[in-house]
């Protein structure tokens, strides 16, 4: 049997594998092999499968849910013991998906059907609105991310620079030696799809405009602290500090951009801190860039910040669905770049880039008011970025 692409493959083959318990749903960015991760599964054998997309553009509601859960229920009434599956991608793009499905499922249950069922979804808080809202207590989430540069490493060949401007999404892979058309394909089939369909089509945005502009603020000052005060005198037409906080949240639940808090014991503090941004996928931040790699490995300062954002997407992306905290920490000059935390449990990491200082006044500033149990250095004479790149973030935790 051929092996999967990604190892979280085997988590979701075991899973639909068991007897029939929960609701399985896959859920991330766009290009991150959710269809082919699912359409794998189902070919390594022994699982009778239905497949149907809601990314058509033909109308679909609740009717549509049920004509293919009954073509799935006929599948697995035909396969016996070992039952079916139903999966359902792009699930959030159907109105009121979540209460047909609810309504099914339970139908099965009480009636001992052998239907399991996995959904997929690209708009993760969609997605996740939906679940806690009608489907509590008959689902388990797997959060799929943007690719790690193991995985870039191994389908594609990247070394570590090529991963860290060309950044981990497989679609685009094959074209990084036709650089003109690889900055294309991310902006048109990338930024502006998640954009459009993921973001501005599915969910109240009374600025949109606005919220581009963010989105483009964030490419270029990632890696860096940035008020809301800021952020507003950057860009026209910027609302209040409320909407653009909101706009933050829905980008980042796009998987695209994010707000890193500031870490501060107290939890109303944190909420009110200003936000550290950062792409959560290093190529939305070259392709907005426009140099080519060649362009970028030359200037130390925009690598540099290339450098510390990968830093923090893989931080982020290794940490999703695991209850760990990446955020950041400043005070009066001194600042920590990421502080990874769970619990009480904390780890403070400085990358050393060659664009910044070597002394660490902040590492031993937050040593003195936290204590944290690791304090780590990448890059430098620190943690070789080879390596960093190879471990999640709960590994800095251990």
């Amino acid at each position: 049997m051929p092996a999967f692409i990604r190892p979280i493959g085997q988590l979701l083959e075991a899973r639909l594998r068991e007897p029939r318990r929960f609701i399985q749903v896959l859920a991330g960015p766009r290009q991150v092999g959710k269809t082919t991760l699912a359409q794998q599964v189902v070919a390594r054998g022994e699982l009778n499968a239905h497949f149907a997309s809601a990314d058509e553009p033909a109308l679909r509601d609740r009717i549509w849910i049920e004509q293919q859960w009954e073509i799935a229920r006929t599948r697995a009434v035909e396969a016996g013991g070992n039952g079916a599956v139903l999966i359902l991608d792009e699930v959030q793009k159907l109105p009121n998906w979540s209460e047909s499905v609810k309504r099914l499922w339970d139908q099965d249950s009480a009636s001992g059907g052998n239907l399991k069922l996995l959904l997929l979804g690209s708009a993760p808080w969609l997605i996740q609105r939906g679940l806690s809202e009608s489907l509590a207590g008959r689902f388990e989430l797997i959060p799929l991310t943007h690719w790690f540069y193991r995985e870039m490493q191994t389908a594609f060949g990247f070394d570590l620079d090529r991963y860290i401007f060309f950044g981990g999404y497989p679609g685009a892979a094959p074209l990084i030696t036709e650089e003109e058309r690889w900055h294309r394909y991310v902006k048109d089939a990338l930024i502006e799809t998640s954009l459009s369909r993921d973001v501005l089509l599915l969910t109240r945005v009374d600025k949109p405009v606005l919220l581009r502009r963010l989105f483009q603020l964030a490419c270029d000052y990632s890696g860096q602290v940035l008020s809301y005060q800021k952020m507003i005198g950057q860009l026209q037409d910027a609302g209040n500090t409320t909407t653009l906080a909101h706009y933050l949240d829905l980008l980042a639940g796009a998987g695209m951009v994010a707000g890193l808090p500031k870490f501060a014991s107290a939890q109303v503090r944190q909420r009110a801190s200003s936000p550290k941004l950062q792409v959560l996928n290093t190529a939305l931040m070259s392709a907005q860039s426009g140099r080519t790699f060649a362009e970028a490995r030359r200037d130390p300062e925009l690598w540099g910040r290339l450098v510390e954002s990968a830093v923090g997407a893989h931080l982020i992306n290794s940490a999703m669905g695991t209850g760990i905290q990446v955020g950041y920490w400043r005070d009066r000059g001194a600042e920590v770049d990421f502080v990874v935390s769970r619990g009480r449990e904390l780890a403070a990491l400085e990358v050393k880039t060659g664009r910044k200082r070597d002394a660490l006044p902040g590492m031993e500033a937050f040593d003195r008011g936290f204590s944290p149990k690791r304090k780590i250095l990448v890059g430098g004479d620190g943690i070789p970025f080879e390596e960093f790149f190879s471990r999640p973030a709960e590994y800095w935790l251990r």
